[in-house]
């Protein structure tokens, strides 16, 4: 697949990323993801990052970075993780085959 494509996805997985935060889709993916993060992470780790030992939770989604893209042809899930080696658990976005999100969960 194209760079294209794969830029077009990844900006797409994010979108959904963000619209599911705060949403009753969002409760056993993106939102657990942020409160668990904030909840375990120390304050330094925020500080550095968002400039505030107690961030808003919404901050947080923006951090998120791609870790990798995989599956079929590379472009089937994306994966998303804080900056740093600071947590195993990314935010996936799975595609189907029409390119089209499939769903977002959280995985380890």
């Amino acid at each position: 697949m194209t760079s294209a494509e794969n830029e077009k996805r990844k900006t797409l997985a994010l979108t959904a990323i963000k619209n599911a935060f705060g949403t009753e889709e969002g409760e056993g993916n993106v939102n657990l993801f942020v409160e668990h993060h904030l909840g375990e992470l120390p304050q330094s780790y925020w500080q550095q990052h968002l400039g505030a030992s107690s961030p808003e939770p919404k901050s947080v989604v923006g951090l998120l970075q791609l870790r990798s893209s995989w599956g079929d042809k590379g472009i089937e899930y994306f994966d998303f993780k804080l900056p740093g080696e600071v947590t195993d658990y990314v935010v996936s976005v799975r595609f189907d085959d029409s390119g089209n999100i499939d769903g977002i969960s959280m995985e380890s």
